[in-house]
């Protein structure tokens, strides 16, 4: 007789290769048929909402790992909240005004943007943007990301762009908006404005020259004797292109200034800098300093621009430092925020002789038509021509560069829209304090970006965005926006999207009978300049929470990149403060950036950029979805082959975890099957408490957005408490047993619950492989076709036990001791497999005591075929006896008696008893026969 056929061995048709790149498409396919986003809302109807408000991706290009990691996380929080009972709607947003798009719609045209039509650039840039929110919006669905797909919002929406210009009237109506002429970080590259947020810095090389400033009217400072014609300020800068701007020196009225003497020359200088200076201008003669003086005693003095008619008076400033430089500070107040601030105190020219595209205009003399940085040399040439330039060096330093085209910019000064902060930035501040910040120096961070913020200059030079809707009088200028105006381009832009301000003339748009409320005057023009895209994207909490049936204001949670702080956090906060008092959030989550397995930045440059395409096809989106849980992602989060393999190795245990429990609770009805807890052995009982403790973690671990103590917890009981101990130890109840016997029923009982309540707890993160898991379980009555569709599990606390707990844990602790001594003899080829095995158990004390209440179970719990438990280790003396004198322990491996039986493997002195089956021992026989 073949008896294996006899064993209750594991049988399911769930597969045990994932084989996701292949089986993930057909699952989203099935959930696309069956609309499960539409069905978890349905289920959800009239329950407590969770809002997760979508920060809109930048429509260009395809995902990259950083837009994977974020969709992620949020589908994982959605996904959990839906199972705690919550209304999860969640809409995803798209960006898709600004420049990237407009640069690429021109490269497409392949024409000048001065020359083209804007309706027909914009026409190009709608669809260059459209598109790629498809390319998209398919990559995202691939990651088993859960969302209104269908109806999206996208910043270019007809209804998106009325409630945005609402916004802006709104400030507007508050006073929160102005025009005014200030130096603003330029692109010259991009020919446009740039806000705070849109700058990052990087190291430069830039040329660090002294310039000599010849005196004019020195207000009786100078000492005696000396000859004024051979008198200069030395000034030093890194930028000699922003010379021709010059208008004053700025001095610290607090530092102590000095009449340096070289040759017949002499210098003003800061006394504690004279060493410095000299050493950078390589100025080997002696040097005499003829006498000292107070900077605040400086102020009026009058010098000479190096190559200009122009004056160049001595000003006070405290910002000046001794950290570098000559003390004496080139002020150009066209061409810097600290220099702009001084020319307006100081009643200074605003001179800025520089154009949109960064070449000189006629104000620059003969650099007119240069672009600035190519001024620089021919500038210096010139000084050192005329004998200005004192010293000539370079310097490297971390200066700001675009964010966009990552070139350097320049400051400039021009009129431009800026919404004033300082207006509403106390509210601002307490706004922050009341949201929850994750991590907590989230918080310190935006409070204090926002605190040292005075204004947000809105307006950009540009076609592709939203205009900025003020309208002028073409009779006496005035700029016009009022509750009327504002009426009339929402309601146009509502019905026919903002292209109407540049198909339509300013009378076509304003209301009929429209005049100007200064003058008189019925005749407009439009402005030109379009807003800042972070205005567009800051306006979602109106646009979308507050327009978009089913969703609610404010969010409870916003979750991005720690970048945002100084992004779309802080452009949402601004435009919400200034119109509604509040945050737009309760909450608000960061989370680092990817990086690869070295910690480097990932760029095309150093050739390490993983593609989320790359790693679904060749592993799948669960495996990338297990990385991202798998980190602390508020820190940076690395990612390599060598991570992912780790991953992978990770995935197959946890999935083969599953597959074991589904084969061995095949032929398991859960609703007549089931036994009592109080029935179940206390190993069951035991799986059952760490089951709940597990519950607990990871639950926890969950509404703390700990989602690595959820991965960490999961993996280690499925690799530990079950593989490695409990389905391990289990394995002989349930392949031996009559199918139908208490003690096989009990452990599929409680395989069962384990099943049911691991796919629940990895399912938001696992989403296509618990979805397969639920496919093939067997079902309760009243369980929903999709796993998505199920609520999370019941605490269970009849299943913790402290009594039960403390007495395990020693039994494992026994259990791992006694393991080492069976690993010893089979190392020394005693036995072979630990069945082969009997133990003798030496043992003192408390452990002994311990030992004999579980004799009975020990053979099953060691999985040997025998054990005795003896008193007193002092008669262990064999030498191959394994002792450990802290446990009380030791312990004597030996060939185990009797016969092996064919059916468990069991050694067994009752092996041949039964004449109708000589090869089994009682137990195996008695079960057979009643098969």
């Amino acid at each position: 007789m073949d008896y294996s056929k006899t064993l209750n061995l594991p049988d399911t048709e769930f597969p045990m290769r994932g084989n996701l790149p292949q089986r993930e498409p057909e699952m989203l396919k099935h959930w696309e048929e069956i609309n499960i986003y539409q069905k978890r809302r349905q289920q959800a109807s009239g329950k407590p909402q969770f809002i997760l408000h979508d920060g809109p991706p930048y429509a260009n290009g395809n995902i990259h790992m950083g837009h994977a990691l974020n969709k992620v996380l949020k589908d994982i929080i959605m996904k959990y909240k839906s199972l705690q009972g919550f209304d999860t709607p969640y809409v995803p947003g798209w960006d898709t005004h600004g420049l990237p798009i407009e640069h690429a719609a021109i490269k497409i045209l392949g024409l000048n943007r001065h020359e083209l039509d804007a309706l027909a650039l914009r026409k190009e840039c709608k669809d260059y943007a459209l598109k790629y929110v498809d390319i998209q919006r398919e990559d995202f669905k691939r990651l088993g990301v859960q969302a209104d797909w269908d109806h999206p919002y996208v910043t270019l929406q007809p209804e998106y762009e009325a409630k945005q210009i609402e916004v802006f009237g709104e400030m507007a109506k508050k006073g929160h908006i102005y025009k005014g002429l200030k130096t603003v970080y330029w692109c010259t590259s991009c020919e446009t404005a740039l806000a705070e947020a849109e700058i990052e810095y990087a190291e430069k090389k830039s040329h660090a020259i002294f310039v000599k400033f010849p005196l004019i009217d020195a207000k009786n400072n100078l000492p005696s004797g000396v000859d004024a014609s051979k008198v200069y300020a030395v000034i030093w800068t890194t930028t000699p292109w922003t010379l021709p701007a010059n208008v004053a020196i700025a001095v610290s009225p607090e530092f102590e200034y000095s009449w340096v003497q070289v040759n017949e020359e002499v210098y003003l200088m800061a006394s504690g800098l004279i060493e410095s200076v000299m050493k950078q201008c390589k100025i080997e003669d002696e040097y005499k300093v003829l006498a000292k003086i107070k900077g605040a005693d400086l102020a009026g003095m009058v010098f000479a621009h190096p190559f200009i008619d122009r004056q160049s008076p001595v000003v006070t400033a405290d910002y000046v430092t001794l950290e570098q430089g000559s003390g004496c500070v080139h002020t150009a107040p066209g061409h810097g925020q600290d220099d702009f601030e001084t020319g307006m105190r100081c009643k200074l020219p605003i001179i800025s002789p520089v154009d949109a595209s960064g070449k000189f205009t006629s104000e620059a003399g003969k650099y007119e038509g240069m672009l600035v940085h190519d001024a620089n040399v021919p500038i210096i040439k010139d000084l050192a021509a005329s004998g200005k330039l004192l010293g000539n060096g370079s310097i490297r330093h971390q200066y700001a560069h675009c964010w966009r085209c990552k070139n350097p910019i320049i400051y400039r000064a021009t009129e431009q829209w800026f919404a004033s902060v300082d207006g509403f930035r106390d509210a601002a501040l307490k706004a922050i304090e009341d949201v929850k910040w994750i991590p907590a120096w989230g918080e310190n961070r935006i409070h204090n970006m926002v605190a040292d913020r005075h204004d947000w200059c809105i307006s950009r030079q540009r076609v592709w965005g939203m205009p900025i809707p003020i309208m002028y009088c073409k009779k006496c200028n005035e700029h016009i926006i009022n509750d009327d105006t504002i009426h009339a381009i929402k309601d146009l832009f509502k019905k026919e999207g903002s292209n109407a301000w540049w198909a339509k003339t300013a009378e076509e748009i304003l209301p009929e009978g429209f005049v100007c409320p200064k003058c008189g005057h019925n005749h407009f023009r439009k402005e030109s300049d379009i807003m800042d895209v972070w205005f567009d994207s800051g306006s979602s909490h109106a646009s979308v929470l507050e327009q978009r049936e089913g969703l609610a204001w404010p969010a409870d949670l916003y979750l991005e990149g720690s970048d945002q702080h100084r992004g779309w956090f802080q452009s949402s906060l601004l435009t919400s403060v200034a119109t509604r008092g509040k945050a737009p959030y309760k909450a608000v989550l960061t989370h680092g950036f990817v990086v690869d397995g070295d910690g480097r930045k990932m760029s095309k440059s150093i050739g390490n950029v993983v593609a989320p395409k790359d790693i679904i096809s060749k592993f799948g989106a669960d495996i990338l979805r297990l990385w991202v849980a798998s980190a602390d992602y508020q820190a940076d989060i690395r990612l390599s082959q060598d991570i992912l393999k780790q991953m992978s190795e990770v995935y197959r245990k946890i999935r083969n975890t599953f597959r074991y429990i589904l084969g061995n609770t095949n032929g398991f009805d859960p609703n007549k099957d089931k036994v009592a807890y109080a029935e179940l052995k206390d190993l069951d009982k035991w799986a059952l408490l760490r089951l709940e403790q597990v519950r607990e973690t990871v639950t926890e671990a969950y509404e703390n957005y700990e989602f690595h103590v959820v991965y960490h917890t999961i993996h280690n009981f499925c690799t530990v408490d079950l593989s490695s101990i409990y389905l391990d130890i289990l394995k002989d109840r349930l392949y031996t047993s009559l199918p139908n016997s208490l003690e096989r029923r009990a452990a599929q009982t409680t395989m069962y619950e384990i099943l049911k309540t691991l796919v629940k707890m990895i399912s938001p993160i696992l989403t296509f492989t618990s979805e397969e898991v639920w496919k093939y379980m067997q079902k309760e009555t009243g369980m929903p076709d999709s796993v998505q569709l199920a609520s999370w599990p019941k605490a269970q606390t009849e299943y913790l036990n402290a009594e039960l707990e403390q007495k395990w844990s020693n039994v494992l602790a026994m259990r791992g001791e006694l393991t080492k001594a069976l690993e010893i003899a089979r190392r020394n080829k005693v036995i072979g497999h630990p069945l082969d095995a009997k133990l003798n158990i030496y043992a003192d004390g408390v452990t002994y005591s311990e030992l004999m209440n579980i004799k009975e179970a020990l053979p099953s719990i060691l999985i040997v075929s025998q054990v005795n438990v003896i008193e007193g280790t002092d008669k262990a003396l064999g030498e191959s006896v394994y002792k450990n004198p802290e446990k009380e322990i030791a312990v004597e491996v030996t060939l185990a008696e009797g016969d092996k039986c064919e059916r468990c493997w069991i050694y067994d002195d009752s092996v041949g008893a039964d004449t109708e089956h000589p090869t089994l021992c009682k137990r195996c026989a008695e079960v057979v026969k009643q098969l």
